[in-house]
């Protein structure tokens, strides 16, 4: 009897725990890593940070710990935004360390990393890896088979969806107010990056990568084809170029990421432009952002890895089927929760 009380309390416990979608912001030092657990069981990695031959950086150590601490010992599927080498990471010795079942990106490299030798031949290597673990070239207005949640493609190769998604497309008044920013060309394959819109039920949460706000202004005008999010993943790590006010305001998301290094991303122009942002009542991020200086960072509880202590820890975030989330730094185990709308 007492054993069956036991796992009767265990299986409870299990099946609270999978009906979230669960979110870990890896810290790759100013690259990108995000670990998406699905109510299902079902993993989904979006970018693997640098490879280990750049910026001292183990990316894929930090990887394999995110995984391993959710419980997984695969990751189902791998979505790589663009090829630039803080994304594109070392992808054929990550697939030595823990099986990949799927890869998913846009295609071939562009811009000026196409003629780089370094860069292609990292690309190369990865393409290599790709054919033989088997991958799909996405479009937008595709979606990535993730069982238990929907994983819809906004942006991919250098081209946006173009019709409204459901309950979206009203007029972006903001548009008005705010110019297009230029588009700049030497930054062509930021703006081939896949961009994501991950739906669980209620909760939505809008990831563009690097999409810098160019691009990103055709998505909300005139007309907000995407919606309203509740967590806003900032395009660029934070870094200026990314930050589109139109954007940012027609998502009103109350909670924004910022997947920065110490000395990458969440610049100090970016912050009056976000913390301004009409619903937004938080911004978390992976590093204090040295460059930005004390007043353009949120504080301490918000930062996972403060000036002068890097642990290499995370952001997580755990969401309900309503729309209602957890974050937790995983410094200091502070959490906040944010209701449904």
């Amino acid at each position: 009897m007492i054993r069956l009380l036991t796992f009767l309390v265990l299986a409870a416990g299990s099946l609270a725990a999978a009906r979230n979608l669960e979110i870990y912001f890896v810290d790759v030092e100013g690259g990108k890593s995000v670990l998406m657990v699905s109510p299902s069981g079902q993993s989904m990695v979006f970018d693997a940070g640098w490879p280990n031959t750049v910026n001292g950086s183990v990316s894929n150590d930090r990887i394999v710990a995110a995984v391993q601490a959710a419980g997984l010992k695969r990751i189902d599927v791998l979505v790589i935004s663009h090829f630039d080498v803080d994304h594109l990471g070392d992808v054929p010795q990550l697939a030595t360390r823990i099986p990949i079942g799927h890869i998913y990106d846009h295609g071939e490299i562009q811009g000026p990393g196409a003629t780089n030798a370094r860069a292609k031949e990292r690309f190369d290597l990865y393409r290599a890896t790709r054919e033989k673990i088997g991958y799909t070239k996405v479009r937008a207005g595709d979606r990535i088979p993730v069982k238990g949640i929907d994983v819809q493609v906004l942006s991919a190769g250098g081209q946006l969806i173009t019709k409204a998604l459901p309950r979206a497309g009203a007029p972006n008044a903001l548009c008005a107010a705010n110019k297009q920013a230029d588009a700049l060309a030497s930054d062509v394959e930021d703006d081939q990056s896949i961009g994501l819109l991950i739906t669980s039920g209620k909760f939505r949460m809008v990831d563009l990568a690097d999409l810098e706000a160019h691009p990103s202004h055709d998505l909300v005008c005139p007309n907000n084809l995407i919606g309203t999010a509740d967590v806003y993943n900032v395009n660029v790590h934070g870094q200026f170029k990314g930050v589109a006010p139109e954007l940012a305001g027609a998502l009103r998301a109350p909670v924004m990421i910022q997947a920065n290094g110490p000395k990458k991303g969440a610049d100090a122009k970016s912050w009056p432009i976000l913390r301004g942002t009409p619903g937004l009542k938080d911004i978390w991020q992976l590093h204090y952002s040295v460059n930005a200086g004390p007043s353009a960072n949120p504080p301490e509880d918000f930062v996972a890895n403060p000036d002068g202590s890097d642990g290499f820890h995370w952001i997580k975030i755990s969401a309900v089927r309503d729309g209602s989330f957890t974050v937790t730094n995983s410094r200091n185990k502070f959490r906040k929760e944010y209701g449904k709308k």
